[in-house]
């Protein structure tokens, strides 16, 4: 048994993630998909889609679901997803995150949900601050 991965993403954001980070690494261990979620959306039946597509990537361990931008319409599906199902979310999809959630597949949802978030917040680094002005 192993987690279920669900992007819900503005258009063409999970795929292309999805696509690298399977590349880079040359395989996806896990049962993933991608949802796009247009600008101009039937919200109630994107719910529907979403859900369904949560339950068949559900083996009984439970689904990790992947947003873009907290407070959009994709981050606010998916949240409406753990009210149905045992499922938690994370926003801020980059690739340190998903690279991250590929390396762990075998966490529990708890863990992985947290290495998700922590391969995200680590994935994030300035190189070279500017100069500050005085």
């Amino acid at each position: 048994m192993s987690i279920g991965i669900l992007l819900v993403t503005h258009p063409g954001i999970g795929d292309t993630l999805l696509k690298n980070a399977s590349e880079l690494l040359g395989n996806c261990p896990l049962r993933i998909r991608c949802l796009s979620i247009p600008l101009e959306n039937d919200r109630e039946q994107l719910v529907q889609s979403a859900l369904e597509a949560a339950r068949d990537l559900d083996d009984g361990s439970g689904i990790l679901i992947l947003t873009d931008a907290f407070g959009a319409t994709p981050s606010n599906i998916a949240c409406e997803l753990t009210r149905e199902m045992q499922a938690n979310v994370v926003s801020g999809l980059n690739l340190p995150m998903l690279i991250r959630v590929f390396n762990y597949s075998s966490d529990d949802l708890a863990a992985l949900t947290h290495k998700a978030a922590e391969g995200g917040m680590r994935g994030i680094q300035v190189s070279r601050a500017p100069e500050a002005e005085t």
